[in-house]
This record gives C-alpha cells, sequence and structure tokens, in this order.
C-alpha cells in the first residue's frame, strides 16, 4: 500500500485544537514541528551563529509550524482527508483572532517501497538484553554469540527493536516469563514483544493494533521465527466496547508499549484483563510523563514491581496482587 503524507500547517495555539480534530477522526498517529521550538533554538544558541551558514538561520526563523501524518493512498483515505480538511474549515471560521494559523493542507505520495527500504541501510543486527539478538530478515549473522535470534522484518510498522522502549520492555518480559503465560500484546506494531515473549514460553494469545498492517505484519514475523500469535485483533479497545469484550480475561502478562496517556487510560482495562497476581508491562512512556502513569497504575491497584529508565524512556512492571 501507498501513502499519502499529509501536512497540516498552523500556529503553536493551533497545536491542541487540530491535534484534538485528529483525535476525533480517529487518527493517532503524528509528527509535530513547532514553530516555537525553533524560535527558543535559535534564542538560546544565539552565542553560536557565527558558525551557522546564514540562510540556515532564517529559514529557521521562519518556519510554520507543522503537523504531519499519513494516509492510506486509496478511498478511505481520500475520505478521511476530506473530512479532515472540513473539520480545518471549522476550525478557520470559528478563529476570530487568527491564532491558528493557515489551517490548510499539502499532500505528497510515500511509495510504500520507498516508506520500507529508506531505512534498512541502517538496520543492523544488534544484542538486547540477557538472551536476544534482533536481526532485520535481509540480513545473515555468523556467530549469535549464543543468544537467540529474533528476526523481525518491520516494514512499515513500529518495533525493530532498537527503540529504548521496545528493549525495556523486552528486558523486562525476560525477567517475567517463566513459560506458560497467557499474554496480551496491546499495540503489538511489528509483533515483535509477542514474538519475544513466546520465544522466551509464553503463550502468545492475542495481539491487538489500531493499524491492521500491523497485524499482518506481526503474524508474518511470528511465522519467520517459528511462533505463533493466537488471535491478531484491529481496533481501538478505549473507543470499542465490542473490541474491548472481545479481548477477554484471564491474562497472567500483559505487555503495552504505546504511550503515557493510552496507558492511563487503559489502566481500569489492564487491571480487568490480568488475573491476580498477573503483570503489567508498559513502556512508550517519557520520563516527564512517568509520575503520572506510576500514579495512575498505583490509584487502579496495580503494585509497581519495577520502574526503569533509558535515556528519556521509562517503563514499569506492575503486578494485580492476589
Amino acid at each position: 500500500m501507498d501513502w499519502t503524507e499529509v501536512t497540516i500547517f498552523t500556529t503553536t495555539e493551533g497545536i491542541w485544537p487540530v491535534t484534538n480534530l485528529l483525535d476525533d477522526l480517529g487518527i493517532e498517529g503524528y509528527a509535530l514541528e513547532d514553530a516555537a521550538d525553533f524560535e527558543e533554538f535559535l534564542h538560546d544558541t544565539e552565542i553560536y551563529w557565527d558558525y551557522v551558514d546564514e540562510n540556515l538561520k532564517k529559514e529557521l526563523s521562519s518556519q510554520e509550524t507543522k503537523i504531519k501524518i499519513y494516509l492510506s493512498d486509496d478511498a478511505e483515505g481520500k475520505d478521511k482527508l476530506r473530512e479532515l480538511n472540513a473539520g480545518l474549515s471549522v476550525l478557520k471560521e470559528g478563529d476570530h483572532e487568527n491564532t491558528l494559523g493557515r489551517l490548510t493542507t499539502e499532500t505528497s505520495l510515500t511509495r510504500q517501497e520507498d516508506w520500507e527500504w529508506g531505512w534498512k541501510q541502517y538496520f543492523k543486527p544488534f544484542p538486547v538484553g540477557e538472551r536476544f539478538l534482533i536481526k532485520p530478515s535481509w540480513e545473515t549473522v555468523d556467530d549469535p554469540m549464543g543468544r537467540t535470534i529474533l528476526e523481525i522484518d518491520p516494514a512499515s510498522s513500529f518495533g525493530t527493536g532498537t527503540h529504548d522502549t521496545t528493549q525495556l520492555c523486552m528486558t523486562m518480559l525476560e525477567k517475567t516469563v517463566k513459560g506458560g503465560e497467557k499474554l496480551l500484546d496491546m499495540g503489538t506494531g511489528s509483533g515483535i514483544l509477542a514474538i519475544a515473549a513466546a520465544m522466551l514460553g509464553a503463550h502468545a494469545d492475542t495481539a491487538v493494533d489500531i493499524d491492521e498492517h500491523c497485524l499482518t505484519c506481526a503474524t508474518e514475523n511470528a511465522e519467520r521465527n517459528g511462533v505463533t500469535i493466537g488471535r491478531t485483533l484491529h481496533g481501538d479497545a478505549l473507543r470499542d466496547p465490542a473490541l474491548a469484550e472481545d479481548i477477554g480475561d484471564g491474562y497472567q502478562i500483559i505487555v503495552a508499549n504505546i504511550v503515557a496517556d493510552v496507558i492511563i487510560g487503559m489502566a481500569s482495562l489492564f487491571w480487568d484483563k490480568l488475573n491476580a497476581g498477573g503483570t503489567l508491562i508498559c513502556s512508550g512512556i517519557l520520563n516527564e510523563r512517568a509520575d503520572e502513569v506510576q500514579d495512575a497504575l498505583q490509584k487502579t491497584g496495580f503494585a509497581i514491581q519495577e520502574r526503569r529508565a533509558s535515556d528519556d524512556w521509562t517503563a514499569f512492571t506492575a503486578q494485580k496482587p492476589v
């Protein structure tokens, strides 16, 4: 599938209403370029400008705030783009003081092969935790150093194993999985965490993601590693009660490498899905949001077993008491 890159032009003040609109349209992921960040950078590094190209300085100082999203290049994606433009028009009509900027969009086509191959030259085999050696499907390994090879081809899904949040979760899974545990992977992406858990001996019963392409990718990656994911479910469990019901319960382990707000929102869902004594492993949490997540988990009833940070990111292992 090809993708349409959509750039939304706004202002720093427009970030909140525009991202709220995206949320209402079910568009979960976006990339933000905030003009205020460029201005802060220019101000804070003013002493160094003798060494910076003058054209670059002018370019940074004139940047608009941009929010970029990706929509599938098909009828569904085109319908979503029309809904987005209609919503931006409504915002523009209500912006009497003109604080939200242009609120217009520009589009460009990103071909699937360009998306998938552009980063492959940088993805090489590497160790994670005590047990695993992660390698892409197109690389060979002569000496795995006694480690278990986990072969992954993420395509356009999240989860090569290179990100701190994935590595934190894999390290925590190594400590948690004893064998035979029923496991739920919320936000599975490439399937790397469900696959790692299965290779450690857990039963990867269910994997959920809002992107249907990820579920296909996760299934293919599991087959590549000689393990299986019992079920793959598509949708947003926070907004779809039928999906939340379909996920079932009785899990001994839940792994959720998502984002802080979703983990906070799902805290009670995780609680309901886990057996007493079960373990929640969660990450995708920026360090500055870690206290909020810990507070939400503890208010739900979880006991924090481990809190670990790596650079900008934090992960938790939390237990539902017996």
